[in-house]
């Protein structure tokens, strides 16, 4: 734990790591980080708790990821998925054991961060992080980086993890590079007992009319989350896809309590991860699951990796100890997100053009559901489904090959 004299004008705190941003990603570097003793800073622009455009699904390696003892504020358990195909060809698919939980996100954004400063680190909230500097006149060192607010103020660490979303200031400073954004629209809307009891652990997930489209509803108790996602640019066409999906689904006559909608940005390949003593994480740093588009659990997952590799940046020395630090985090991210994100782009790359074909094997063939089953309940990823099961290295090789071809499955 630091704080050292570094300017002439007396004493300045130099934080080890400071984290800009207290989503999922933020809480939980700033929570690696200070379990292992650092002194963390977490900025927050927001007064917490505040609203995400978010489904809320939390899968098994979501759950895997949290601090140990964290106890989920669970508003529903899903044992059964309702597929159809743009409200078409309903079958609804069932499990014993739970396939995934529902939460709302400001209470789950909040124990996050309440955890992170149980074990120890400094909450900040209503500071807005203008810009990162690593050289000039506010950075005293070269182990040092300046993070300045809004209003002038700047704050010394010796190393920073952005986490402050896909609209992300650090982001650009480190060049983060997207080579996919898509739309999100969301309706909470409250109901009634008697529909919040019909739809009680079972969620909806319908392939929507639009090129890699798909809605959803999850039931949280009397509120049911109900979205769309698309490509972006079809903004119009999107919102007229979430009016009809609500209308469908009998839900049009009542008030939502929040209208919402967000962007969600894909990493590209060869994006960075880090420049100098920064890294990013999260959304921040385009990652998420290009087919689903579920970013809770890259989020959880890289921010722990991201407050790790910032203790050792925070302790390196000099500029080829921290590159060294910084490489083998992106190595982390890539060795293990990154093989699922490359498996999700192929996926998508099919469903854009064959969405009846997905519907068709998570609907009637039993392998398919088994998949589906174990990658939500966490005891595979996408990655690993395609390395172990030849069938699956096989089908998703011939959808390639015809994608290329232009052919349809």
């Amino acid at each position: 734990m630091t704080s050292e004299n570094s300017s002439a004008d007396g004493e300045r705190q130099v934080w080890d790591v400071v984290v800009v941003g207290a989503g999922p990603a933020g809480a939980s570097a700033a929570y690696a980080a200070a379990v292992a003793g650092r002194r963390v800073l977490l900025l927050e622009k927001a007064e917490l708790p505040r609203y995400k455009t978010c489904g809320g699904g939390i899968i098994g390696p979501s759950r895997d990821a949290l601090p140990p003892g964290f106890d989920l504020p669970l508003k529903d358990r899903v044992h059964a998925v309702t597929f159809s195909h743009n409200g078409r060809f309903t079958r609804t698919r069932r499990s014993r054991q739970m396939l995934f939980g529902l939460v709302n996100r400001p209470e789950f954004d909040q124990q996050l961060v309440e955890s992170a400063q149980k074990a120890g680190a400094e909450l900040r909230t209503g500071a807005t992080v203008q810009r990162v500097e690593q050289h000039g006149a506010a950075v005293p060192d070269r182990r040092t980086v300046a993070v300045v607010l809004q209003g002038g103020e700047t704050i010394l660490s010796r190393a920073v993890v952005g986490a402050d979303g896909s609209a992300s200031r650090i982001g650009a400073h480190v060049g983060v590079k997207v080579d996919q954004v898509d739309l999100g629209l969301e309706a909470e809307i409250p109901v009634p007992d008697t529909v919040a009891e019909d739809w009680k652990g079972r969620i909806l997930i319908d392939w929507g009319p639009l090129p890699g489209s798909y809605g959803w509803v999850f039931p949280k108790g009397d509120t049911l989350t109900v979205g769309v996602i698309s490509r972006r640019g079809e903004g119009a066409a999107t919102k007229r896809y979430l009016e009809d999906f609500i209308g469908r689904l009998g839900l049009a006559g009542f008030e939502p309590s929040i209208s919402s909608g967000h962007l969600t940005r894909c990493r590209a390949d060869d994006s960075p991860l880090s420049r100098g003593r920064v890294l990013v994480c999260g959304d921040a740093a385009g990652l998420l699951e290009p087919w689903t588009r579920e970013g809770i659990s890259f989020a959880l997952r890289s921010g722990r990796l991201a407050g790790e590799w910032a203790v050792r940046i925070a302790e390196a020395h000099d500029a080829v100890d921290t590159r060294r630090q910084a490489l083998n985090y992106a190595f982390a991210v890539k060795a293990g997100l990154g093989v699922e994100m490359s498996v999700g782009k192929r996926m998508l790359a099919v469903f854009e053009r064959r969405p009846g074909l997905f519907h068709m094997a998570l609907t009637g063939l039993r392998p398919a559901w088994r998949a589906f089953k174990d990658v939500t309940q966490g005891s595979t990823s996408l990655g690993e489904l395609v390395r172990t099961h030849p069938m699956a290295q096989r089908a998703l090789t011939l959808l390639d090959r015809r994608q290329d071809e232009g052919v349809s499955p």
